[in-house]
């Protein structure tokens, strides 16, 4: 099980006109299709703790102003982008509350949101990956749930072991 939870579990995407963007318990990872050919010096990328901006080629993708305020808080400094095969820029940002109890349902504040399927799909997965995080000798990649798993699912932390 030395592969991450999302490579063997796959990730439950959120389609948005640019491109998508998905989430796990740390971290929220925005991918943006570009023109074939981009360049590096073509992107101009600024992330900081409640906000991204996002440029390909002079062309506003995610803008700083209210739009592009992030449903919550990140570490700002330890956000990335990066330009993968001059076609897609991949975005990672940090979150800063790392559990199961913090799905984000839309990547901002007033766009980009999941469908209600998608958002349940998102909390299941962020459940089963806290469950592997507290169970590191068994392999939920593969399982079901159902029940109790909004907001990061039951709280077991009370029971005698």
């Amino acid at each position: 099980m030395s592969a991450p939870f999302e490579e063997r579990s796959g990730v439950v995407p959120c389609a948005t006109p640019w491109g998508q963007w998905y989430q796990t318990l740390e971290e929220v990872f925005i991918e943006v299709q570009v023109p074939p050919g981009t360049r590096a010096q073509d992107i101009q990328c600024g992330l900081q703790s409640r906000h991204v901006a996002l440029a390909v080629g002079g062309r506003d993708i995610l803008k700083v102003e209210a739009q592009g305020k992030l449903f919550d808080s990140t570490i700002a400094d330890e956000g990335t982008w990066t330009l993968e095969d001059r076609k897609m820029v991949r975005i990672v940002l940090t979150k800063t509350k790392r559990d199961a109890a913090n799905c984000w349902t839309s990547l901002l504040e007033s766009e980009y949101a999941a469908d209600p399927w998608v958002q349940d799909q998102m909390q299941r997965k962020l459940t089963l990956e806290r469950f592997q995080k507290e169970n590191p000798g068994f392999d939920f990649s593969g399982a079901e749930i159902s029940g109790n798993y909004t907001k990061g699912g039951p709280d077991f932390s009370n029971l005698e072991k």
